[in-house]
C-alpha cells in the first residue's frame, strides 16, 4: 500500500491503514501520532491526521535499557514519546 503526504504536515488515512504503518513511514511512533491527534481508537479511512515534526531517531528497546540511558532522563523520555512505559521490543524516539 502506497502512502502519500496530503499537504505539509497532514496525512489522509487510506482504507485499512493502521497507525503503526503511518508512523513507520513518517519516522514516529503510533503513541505520538495518537497523542498528537487525540485518538483513543484506530483512525478511519479519509480521516486527516497531523504528523508531528520528527523529534529524534527511532529505536527498538533491548533488555537492560532505561529511560535515562535512552534519552538522558525519564522526563525527556516521557516528553519525546508521549508515553511513560518502557518495554523490550518497543519502538521509541531517542
Amino acid at each position: 500500500m502506497k502512502l502519500e503526504l496530503a499537504t505539509g504536515t497532514y496525512y489522509r488515512v487510506k482504507r485499512g491503514q493502521r497507525l503503526e504503518e503511518i508512523a513507520a513511514v513518517f519516522h514516529t511512533t503510533p503513541r505520538i501520532l495518537a497523542a498528537e491527534n487525540g485518538l483513543s481508537e484506530a483512525p478511519w479511512a479519509g480521516q486527516v491526521v497531523k504528523i508531528p515534526p520528527s523529534s529524534g531517531n527511532l529505536y527498538t528497546v533491548r533488555g537492560g535499557e532505561s529511560k535515562r540511558l535512552l534519552c538522558g532522563s525519564p522526563a525527556t523520555y516521557d516528553r519525546k514519546n508521549a508515553w511513560g512505559a518502557l518495554y523490550i521490543g518497543q519502538c521509541v524516539v531517542l
